[in-house]
């Protein structure tokens, strides 16, 4: 059996170091108007200043802001298009939290960039650097953490008949090769996403829920996004205004799985996942 690799307890950006040694709270501000849960109702400046003040007071630690909506059969940005979305708002929320964590959710290198200039600490790449051939190398000359994230297709098609022969083994041979091609372009600080809802079907997410503990064989802190997806809507025939419930079971059995990041639009019940979890062991 292949002995499990040392997670790192800590990430290093802009002099500051992150504790990851016990799992956080990443929180979703999505500065886009056709994200799948909020359908661009809060994308407003001043809605996403008071979003970000009530996660920040809810426990949250990092803030995870995009400009373009990734949910299945949307067509990837232009990163000039994405830049007027998302830069006004990294700019207003680093002003007013200027201690507080941020990260930049996009696969353009230029937004990234830009972002990180503006006072984002974490590049978020839903594509690992395959949408953008410059992401990696840019990532690595602004010396900030990395979260790499597996995807099958993009999001145009990603959900239309997604096939694995073994998903658990294929999403962690990818995730590997990706850690490995980051590590040699220079990133230091390297957090690993499987992608739930990302190229999968209800099965394929439940799969990959149901061994994360697997992918700690990689060395690297896992992040998961679980927040009001499909795998929770479908088998509960809901919407996923409905799925507050079933995120927070959801994202209990992932930190107790060994998920290190918990990326959510409801930070308060995360907040209180994380906490029960350290009096369970498994």
């Amino acid at each position: 059996m292949t002995s499990l690799l040392p997670v790192p307890q800590t990430i290093y950006s802009k002099g500051t170091l992150l504790d990851l040694s016990k799992p956080i709270v990443m929180g979703i501000l999505n500065a886009t108007p056709n994200s799948f849960y909020n359908k661009g109702k809060d994308s407003d400046m001043d809605s996403l200043l008071r979003n970000a003040d009530k996660m920040l007071n809810d426990g949250a630690t990092i803030l995870d802001i995009g400009g373009a909506s990734t949910k299945p059969g949307s067509h990837l940005m232009n990163p000039n298009e994405e830049l007027i979305n998302v830069l006004p708002v990294v700019e207003a929320i680093h002003k007013r939290f200027p201690d507080t964590w941020l990260s930049i959710d996009t696969y353009n290198a230029v937004v990234a960039k830009d972002a990180v200039e503006a006072g984002v600490k974490i590049v978020n790449d839903i594509s690992s650097g395959k949408f953008d051939a410059k992401m990696l190398e840019t990532v690595a000359a602004l010396k900030v953490p990395y979260i790499a994230m597996h995807i099958q297709g993009e999001p145009l098609n990603m959900q239309i008949n997604p096939l694995y022969t073994n998903i658990v083994e294929e999403i962690i041979d990818y995730l590997r090769l990706t850690c490995q091609t980051a590590t040699d372009a220079g990133i230091k600080d390297i957090i690993i996403d499987p992608g739930f809802g990302f190229g999968k079907t209800v099965t394929h997410n439940f799969n990959l829920l149901n061994s994360l503990k697997a992918f700690r064989i990689i060395g690297k802190p896992i992040l998961v996004g679980l927040s009001r997806k499909s795998m929770i809507c479908k088998p509960l025939k809901m919407n996923p205004e409905n799925a507050l419930n079933g995120t927070t079971i959801l994202n209990t059995i992932a930190v107790l799985q060994g998920a290190v990041i918990l990326r959510v639009h409801d930070v308060k019940e995360a907040v209180e996942v994380v906490k029960l979890a350290e009096y369970i062991s498994l």
